[in-house]
């Protein structure tokens, strides 16, 4: 009989509490994936996975060390639980390390309520198949399209229970479904390519197949002809597709292991305008039928809603334990971790204010300058915010896209760059991250 994943954890517990751990938690991760492309209307490629991993964690003193494995026999976690004893002991000390304190930890487990997982069948390959396949066909539809590169769709569960010393004991399913679809226009040095995709918790809220491979072949026919756009200062459109990026960099910043080393453009703004008045970029991690989704945190303490910028204002850190513990400060319950790692800082859902003017307005709005619609590299500097993108999207003359652009470079400075931004009313609510396009003043573009 197949053993749950919280008798697994309990038991890795129990037995390296035996091996001379002062305390410990464990991680069990039993998932289930498959993926199906599709090339030429017929199958191109099919894979299956299933597989479960444990990890434990043991603390002597301040001394920790993490082990992992994919088997779970009964001698296997007796010789994880020796080993992980035996690695602490000759770990140098970590003075922030530590398990919460019982009366830190979430009362409230029961994930239902966050819709989660897709308490459907795991789907048919047949019928992942057919929507590559229908997919294919759409894109392949529009006369400008030469080939279509892929066409896949897939699925993904994921059941994960956490247990430790201090008490706590609580796990969660996850499920996921995608299907996308990337299509090439022209031939030869002329070939440009673009692309489609949707991802969904629970797979009867996905857009249709024809819908995807249609809006795939739309946008890399748009893209033909790419040139080079002028070399200068212009305003830069980031397409809603590719804004969340950017404020991702700002996010990045904001992790309390950058702060706690040091090594962050933001490491002097708490409290300072970091975005213009009037926008908030707030974390949610109990939206509904949103990946990022969750109660608790990895290290067991209850998840909550919060303003990382208020009214355009850094509030505060993105923190686990050790590093709140390192910065003086309290966990802002964000720990996440894999089987063979201790915790570490991690954000959840997303969003920032959403403006009220549409793409199409700050397109009119912009008159001269970039829409960004593909990025590709980054020099990102940590320390200054200095930043450097490939960028590929459309040039915009007197208000109206004039032509599509490629092979050009947007530089500017991260912290002057967030400062001017005034964002559209197009995020997608559905995303973890829900971000609008956003138009940026004064960027330098390389171009001809």
């Amino acid at each position: 009989m197949t053993q749950s994943l919280s008798d697994l954890t309990h038991q890795l517990i129990d037995i390296a509490r035996k091996a001379g751990a002062d305390a410990a938690d464990a991680i069990a991760v039993d998932g289930t994936s498959l993926s199906i492309d599709v090339r030429g209307g017929a199958l191109e490629h099919a894979e299956r996975s299933e597989g479960i991993d444990i990890g434990l964690r043991v603390l002597i003193g301040k001394r920790q060390a993490c082990v992992s494995s994919s088997d779970t026999k009964p001698d296997t976690l007796r010789q994880m639980a020796e080993r992980a004893v035996a690695m602490a002991m000759e770990a140098p000390e970590d003075p922030h390390a530590g398990l919460a304190d019982p009366a830190q930890l979430a009362q409230a487990t029961d994930n239902a309520a966050l819709e989660m997982h897709d308490p459907a069948d795991e789907p048919d390959p047949a019928m992942l198949q057919d929507q590559a396949a229908r997919a294919e066909a759409a894109a392949l539809r529009n006369a400008g399209v030469s080939q279509v590169q892929s066409a896949s769709a897939g699925y993904s569960r994921r059941r994960v229970h956490l247990a430790a010393t201090n008490g706590f004991s609580a796990g969660y399913t996850r499920t996921d479904s995608g299907l996308s679809c990337v299509a090439i226009s022209g031939t030869g040095t002329a070939m440009e390519r673009d692309y489609d995709y949707d991802n969904r918790v629970f797979r009867a809220d996905l857009r249709d197949a024809d819908a995807i491979g249609t809006r795939a072949a739309e946008r890399a026919v748009e893209r033909s002809g790419a040139r080079r756009p002028k070399t200068g200062a212009y305003p830069v459109l980031f397409d809603e597709r590719i804004a969340s990026a950017l404020i991702g960099h700002l996010l990045q910043a904001t992790n309390g292991a950058a702060i706690a080393r040091g090594s962050s453009w933001l490491r002097d703004a708490l409290g300072a305008q970091v975005l213009p008045k009037g926008l908030s970029v707030i974390e949610d991690p109990h939206r509904a039928r949103v990946s990022g989704s969750r109660l608790y945190d990895a290290e067991g303490l209850p998840t909550a809603r919060r303003a990382i910028v208020d009214d355009g204002v850094l509030t505060g850190w993105t923190l686990d334990l050790a590093t709140g513990r390192k910065l003086g400060l309290d966990s802002t319950a964000n720990a996440a971790r894999s089987t063979g790692a201790p915790p570490s800082p991690s954000l959840t859902n997303i969003s920032m204010t959403q403006g009220t003017a549409s793409r199409d307005d700050l397109i009119a709005q912009m008159g001269t300058g970039l829409l960004v619609t593909s990025m590709i590299g980054s020099t990102i500097n940590p320390n200054t915010g200095d930043y450097s993108r490939g960028a590929a999207g459309f040039w915009v003359e007197n208000g109206a896209i004039a032509y599509p652009v490629n092979e050009c470079t947007v530089a500017g400075n991260l912290r002057d760059m967030l400062l001017t931004l005034i964002p559209a009313n197009d995020a997608q609510l559905h995303l973890s991250r829900a971000v609008p396009s956003l138009l940026v003043e004064g960027l330098t573009l390389a171009g001809e």
